[in-house]
């Protein structure tokens, strides 16, 4: 059974940095696309960043140039560094996981097979 376990969330002030990470634990097989979505309250979950099995990434306009995604296979863990945080990156952060390359191609929420519990991030301006 696959697990995710999220962990780094926090709250900072507008302009700081945070560093999630996801501990992937369970996974027999050889091909598994990863990706960080966020839920904001009343709002739906949204993508943020997918990192495919040969290290290919793609960005949701809103982060990009600010977040990183990376893994460390030999860990099993994937992360997300957060630079430049802004007051609407206030959310719940999951990380994902499929098998599917569309997963990592359309980079939405109802492609992903397996889901940690979230880590809150709350950003103060």
């Amino acid at each position: 059974q696959v697990q995710l376990v999220e962990s780094g969330g926090g709250s900072v002030q507008a302009g700081g940095s945070l560093r999630l990470s996801c501990a992937v634990s369970g996974y027999t097989g050889s091909s598994l696309y990863l990706a960080w979505f966020r839920q904001a309250p009343g709002k739906e979950r949204e993508g943020v960043a997918g990192i495919g099995i040969n290290g290919n990434i793609r960005y949701s306009d809103s982060v990009k140039g600010r977040f990183a995604i990376s893994k460390d296979n030999a860990k099993g863990t994937l992360y997300l560094q957060m630079n430049s945080l802004k007051p609407e990156d206030t959310a719940m952060y999951y990380c994902a996981g499929d098998e599917r390359f569309l997963s990592w191609l359309h980079l939405q929420p109802s492609l992903y097979a397996y889901w940690g519990q979230g880590t809150q991030v709350t950003v103060s301006s």
